[in-house]
């Protein structure tokens, strides 16, 4: 990435955004922008403590932004900066949304050293064996099936 060129320019507009949002005291140290070209569809800033949603990251608050304002599901050709590593929520959100490419500032270890504990949620996701919480466990439903054959029986389903 060009230090210098337009990705730059829009990482550190989504750095002002974070840095912003802790002057403020309105929620974490994180900022998102969805992107497209050069031109900022959607911003995002952490929002967990002030909405009391724990899904109220940066980025999922980015993404949800864009969809709304495009009216529309898919960011396929669309780029994700986010001023730290996603977290596997929000590596997640970008992988259902269709974001093209994520770029960060921060690590993984800068959130560990500011109190964000992502390191445990990538060991359960590469270790199968590691301690979860919560614990994952299945309940098998003799009508789940009926779930399954429903919704491919439905010609007006919406793929996403």
């Amino acid at each position: 990435m060009n230090a210098n060129g337009p990705q730059s320019a829009l990482m550190e507009q989504a750095v002002r955004m974070a840095l912003t949002n802790i002057r403020d005291t309105a929620g974490g140290p994180f900022a998102a922008l969805v992107v497209t070209g050069a031109q900022v569809v959607a911003e995002g800033v952490n929002a967990v403590v002030p909405t009391n949603d724990p899904t109220a990251h940066a980025e999922v608050v980015a993404i949800r932004s864009a969809c709304a304002s495009l009216g529309k599901v898919s960011l396929k050709g669309y780029v994700l900066y986010s001023t730290c590593r996603p977290c596997p929520m929000c590596l997640a959100a970008a992988h259902w949304a269709g974001i093209d490419r994520v770029y960060y500032a921060l690590t993984s270890d800068d959130a560990e050293r500011m109190g964000f504990q992502d390191a445990h949620l990538y060991e359960m996701m590469t270790d199968p064996g590691a301690a979860h919480s919560p614990i994952p466990v299945q309940m098998p439903s003799p009508q789940a099936g009926e779930i399954v054959t429903t919704w491919l029986a439905n010609p007006d389903r919406a793929m996403y």
